[in-house]
């Protein structure tokens, strides 16, 4: 069998799509043990404080108008 510039390319090809899919899934790994640590957090902090995840993250007052809203709190809902 001869290297053939035309072989050559295919086997690159080939190399960088392995590297690729590999960088990809230590990616995706990182990132989903990144989220989890993060929610573990959260609930640790809820459990702590009595403050949810969405207003340690600043949503709270959307949170809280939804609420009000569905409990007729409010004259108008957004």
């Amino acid at each position: 069998m001869t290297n053939t510039p035309a072989n050559d390319k295919w086997f690159q090809d080939r190399a960088k799509q392995q590297i690729h899919m590999e960088q990809l899934k230590r990616a995706e790994l990182f990132n989903g043990r990144a989220a989890m640590l993060g929610i573990l957090i959260g609930v640790i902090t809820e459990g702590l404080t009595g403050a949810g995840i969405a207003h340690q993250i600043g949503l709270g007052p959307l949170i809280d108008g939804y609420a009000a809203c569905h409990t007729q709190f409010l004259p108008f809902c957004f």
